[in-house]
């Protein structure tokens, strides 16, 4: 099947956050702009029950609420959208192109939103409770929700004991599941030292999580010694899964920089190294991935291809 070729002034690979932010920077200013989402326009952020942190909403919102908002925002600036997968990209040439199954769209800047995903711990259970029914993976997201109650923390990094800290201040106690023997942690020692002085944190050593019970929502987490085999249910409000985050940049990985874990680097400007190409949101290795810093991200990286993108007499130069 021959494919259909069109020609944008930017294309933007992913549809959450910092893909709307980007089409929104490149709709308003008057570029041909298509947003590629090969699930849900609005990404991650639509499992989000309410959102307490983002400015503007003092009243809480859900994630899918805010999400469409940003997309009819979009749309009011004239960014196409297309529900499809991206299967092979070609960023180096001035003439960029990103295939789909049945398109190849031109484009002369490109940004890289594409997100990625939690990573999860694969036992028994974990897919019931995800996003609302008692499983987060954001402690700033979901903080208050758990005022005076008992979480678990599965992981021993920065951000799973630095999280638990932060927890402290809201709930009653903080259970961390450590995979290590005692008192070895992967965060760094000053860290360490905070959580293990903190009396409403407390550690199960040598375990891993084996399964999540709960009928409409999460009420405990049967943990497994690594060494002895025991299983030990753990009665808990909710659990904040701290493993991992497992960025989507296989298809970039020949033709952008990135980290040893796969993360997309770029500089203050979203820009890559590659020019027209730049990078926003949960991609690029960054300090903190929320809907707030993706939309930043989405914002200069959007106001960048404007810039990378010769304007004349108020409108883009495209070849149609």
């Amino acid at each position: 099947m021959e494919k259909k070729h069109e020609q944008y002034d930017v294309v933007i690979i992913g549809g959450g956050a910092a893909g709307l932010s980007a089409g929104i920077y490149a709709g308003r200013a008057g570029l041909k702009t298509l947003i590629i989402e090969k699930t849900l326009i609005g990404g991650l952020a639509n499992n989000a029950n309410e959102i307490s942190n983002y400015p503007g909403f003092p009243e809480e919102i859900s994630g899918e609420e805010l999400m469409k908002l940003f997309k009819k925002q979009a749309e009011k600036f004239g960014v196409k959208f297309k529900l499809t997968d991206v299967k092979k990209v070609d960023l180096i040439p001035e003439d960029k192109t990103v295939e789909t199954f049945s398109n190849i769209y031109h484009a002369r800047a490109v940004i890289v939103a594409s997100g990625g995903q939690p990573r999860l711990t694969g036992a028994a259970g974990e897919e019931r409770f995800l996003y609302g029914r008692g499983i987060s993976f954001c402690a700033t997201c979901d903080a208050d929700h758990y005022i005076g109650k008992h979480v678990l923390i599965v992981g021993s990094g920065d951000a799973a004991i630095e999280e638990g800290i932060f927890l402290t201040r809201f709930t009653d106690q903080v259970t961390v599941s450590v995979m290590h023997s005692e008192g070895v942690m992967d965060a760094g020692r000053i860290v360490q030292a905070q959580a293990l002085a903190n009396p409403k944190m407390k550690f199960r050593w040598n375990t891993v999580v084996d399964s999540f019970v709960g009928k409409e929502e999460l009420t405990a987490v049967v943990l497994k010694n690594i060494k002895t085999g025991e299983l030990s249910p753990v009665e808990v409000d909710g659990c904040f899964l701290f493993i991992g985050y497992e960025p989507d940049t296989e298809l970039f990985k020949e033709q952008l920089p990135m980290t040893a874990d796969g993360y997309l680097v770029t500089d203050e400007q979203m820009q890559t190294g590659v020019p027209g190409v730049f990078a926003a949101g949960d991609v690029r290795q960054k300090f903190i991935r929320q809907v707030s810093t993706a939309v930043g991200d989405g914002a200069i990286a959007g106001a960048g291809a404007e810039k990378h993108i010769y304007v004349k007499d108020g409108k883009a130069v495209c070849v149609e």
